[in-house]
């Protein structure tokens, strides 16, 4: 719409869900290994939205995920019900489907107590990726650093590094889920 991406989360039923909304992503179309990423994003700042601008590998050759990684340059959700923006990599331990994280939580109101208007505007997130660290941005301000050094799996992932193998883009828009919660009904369609 007017030359911006614009994903719509809808209250209607399908496929037995209450909402629809969507995920778009390069799999198989684009991948990269180290550089910089950005991208200009207006958030819904909802009760129930669980927005992301995300990255995972191309292939699975340390494993599946955690093993493989996860990149997330952004999240928006709810913890212990107050708003954070989130910046976090996610890799694998010597157990199975069990993470390790290096997460970095706002509170949304560290960037509301900037701008009164923040939730309104366009911002621009952003990674630098190279061999020594992965680092998150918003707004040219730094939100996460994860050394590469740190970043090693378990036993299960072989001890190999997940982020220094392509990763391919993601963007959604989930809707409710563990970390969206409770969905706020009076604000459908976004």
């Amino acid at each position: 719409n007017n030359g911006a991406l614009k994903i719509t989360a809808k209250r209607e039923n399908k496929g037995g869900k209450a909402y629809t909304s969507a995920r778009i992503r390069t799999a198989n179309k684009v991948a990269f290994t180290y550089g910089r990423i950005e991208a200009k994003i207006k958030l819904p700042p909802y009760q129930g939205l669980w927005p992301a601008f995300w990255m995972l590998p191309d292939t699975t050759t340390y494993g599946n995920w955690p093993n493989s990684g996860e990149i997330d340059i952004m999240e928006f959700y709810r913890k212990h019900g107050i708003p954070h923006i989130l910046a976090n990599a996610a890799w694998g331990t010597d157990r199975q489907w069990n993470a390790k994280w290096n997460s970095k939580a706002i509170p949304f109101i560290h960037f509301l107590e900037k701008n009164s208007d923040w939730a309104s505007e366009f911002h621009i997130w952003r990674m630098d990726w190279d061999e020594e660290a992965i680092r998150l941005y918003l707004d040219d301000e730094l939100l996460n650093e994860i050394l590469l050094k740190d970043t090693y799996n378990g036993s299960i992932g072989s001890y190999k590094n997940p982020f220094m193998q392509p990763q391919y883009i993601l963007l959604n828009l989930a809707v409710g889920g563990i970390n969206g919660g409770e969905v706020e009904i009076n604000t459908y369609p976004i």
